[in-house]
């Protein structure tokens, strides 16, 4: 499992992730498609105000300072339930994924969509989302901790739950017009790719210590001495 979350990481980033990074580096076919869907889906949603106030609720939810309280109290939840491994695993797994798309975006530096009457603006760079990778991090590190106490019927109904989630949070940015199509799938597949490195290596550290390796669908401490009562 360690080595298939790793060569699953090595593949988003060499494959797609690598495709994206060329296309927008040298203003491909993609960047063209790109400029045309955020014009188009911006002028569609600006007609209605009520999607956009919907959006603009919806966007919230992938905002890094929701992020910088959530984060926090969630590991300080596990930390107090005695679970430090678990609570370093959230605490590190996010930072360094923050970090990495400020890296990212700082070396792509691509600039935002350029719309006339724009119903939302943001600064920084575009590529990748911000949100969108916030998004997939935090949510699927969230999801990986605390899902062994998620009764097994009902497992299936957040992971969709969690995914469709991080879907409307990439959909509100384009729909906004702050983003590219490119940023948004970019960020995913980034953050899915660290998501499954930051797994392995939890992994890794559980093996070394005596524990059983991570089975992602089961949680990161799936076993009944993991547990978070």
């Amino acid at each position: 499992m360690r080595l298939t979350l790793l060569a699953v990481a090595f593949v988003l980033v060499a494959v797609p992730f690598g495709w994206l990074l060329s296309q927008v580096g040298r203003n491909g076919w993609l960047v063209r498609v790109d400029t045309s869907a955020a014009r188009h889906l911006h002028d569609w949603v600006r007609e209605s105000p009520g999607a956009v106030l919907g959006l603009k609720i919806l966007t919230v939810l992938g905002q890094p300072a929701l992020f910088y309280v959530l984060v926090p109290i969630a590991s300080l939840v596990l930390w107090r339930r005695h679970r430090a491994r678990l609570a370093l695993f959230l605490l590190v797994t996010t930072a360094v994924g923050g970090l990495l798309t400020t890296f990212v975006k700082l070396a792509v530096d691509r600039p935002r969509p350029s719309l006339l009457a724009p119903v939302a603006t943001a600064t920084g760079k575009s590529f990748p989302s911000g949100h969108a990778m916030g998004a997939t991090v935090v949510y699927g590190a969230l999801l990986l901790v605390f899902l062994p106490i998620v009764a097994r019927r009902r497992r299936l109904a957040v992971v969709a739950a969690t995914a469709v989630l991080v879907l409307a949070i990439g959909f509100s940015r384009l729909a906004l017009g702050v983003h590219y199509i490119s940023d948004v799938v970019g960020a995913y597949v980034l953050g899915l790719a660290w998501l499954a490195v930051s797994t392995a290596a939890f992994s890794i550290w559980r093996v070394e210590r005596g524990s059983p390796p991570v089975e992602p669908l089961e949680g990161l401490e799936a076993e009944p001495a993991g547990g978070l009562s």
